[in-house]
């Protein structure tokens, strides 16, 4: 059985993870490079992230701080924004804009924006389908009995929900930085030159969705190709 593990399908799972490194070392860097950048107005990121929610009338969400670097999340279920080590206390145009981007979902929320409800609902469907499909795909492919084509429908099945989450996550995020970059601009919160810093900081962030749902769709492909067979059988 070890065929099918080490067949040339793994040159897909080698494709996306390189395409995963590359998009998670130019956010790295991007975002070193504009942490190093203090804004003009002086406010730290959690500050910052309180007075975007507050001009859009938004107060039923807390500000946290979260531990870790570049953990930054907005917790729709409890209506929570949290910002890591990198973004609380710093001034920099680097971590206001990732504030920004998260009061972006913040606002989703409040004004009820589908594909973030759409995600939502998704997230343990596929979380789940993720840690379940490759042991149902590996049962499908050991065993030769009418349960097998069951097993790897399933399994791929599974695995598709994950891969639609990551897609329909790409237009939450991109969404998220719109409004973010369109807030720091109107409320004047930072100058335009500023302005074009986050965008670069938000678009390297994008990045790392866009390569993870690539890196996805690659392992779907080499599933239906492993299985491809055994399910025409």
């Amino acid at each position: 059985m070890f065929y099918y593990y080490m067949d040339p399908t793994y040159i897909l799972v080698l494709i996306g993870v390189v395409i995963c490194m590359a998009a998670s070392s130019k956010m790295n860097r991007t975002f070193q490079k504009y942490s190093r950048v203090r804004s003009h107005n002086g406010m730290t990121g959690r500050e910052a992230a309180e007075r975007i929610l507050h001009s859009q009338g938004i107060y039923d969400v807390r500000v946290e701080h979260v531990s870790g670097n570049l953990t930054d999340h907005y917790d729709p279920r409890n209506k929570v924004l949290r910002l890591s080590d990198a973004t609380w206390q710093s001034t920099s145009v680097a971590a206001i804009g990732v504030a920004a981007h998260e009061c972006g979902h913040a606002l989703q929320h409040a004004r009820g924006y589908v594909p973030l409800s759409i995600r939502s609902t998704l997230a343990p469907v596929a979380s789940f389908g993720s840690g379940i499909a490759w042991p149902l795909i590996i049962l499908g492919l050991i065993f030769n009995n009418h349960m097998s084509v069951t097993l790897l429908n399933l399994g791929i099945l599974a695995f598709s929900l994950a891969v639609l989450f990551q897609i329909v996550t790409l237009p939450v995020e991109f969404n998220a930085s719109r409004r973010a970059l369109h807030l720091l601009g109107s409320t004047g919160m930072l100058y335009e030159p500023e302005v074009s810093d986050v965008r670069k900081v938000l678009t390297a962030a994008a990045l790392t969705y866009v390569a993870g749902t690539a890196s996805a769709i690659l392992q779907l492909l080499r599933i239906l190709i492993l299985t491809g067979g055994r399910r025409n059988d």
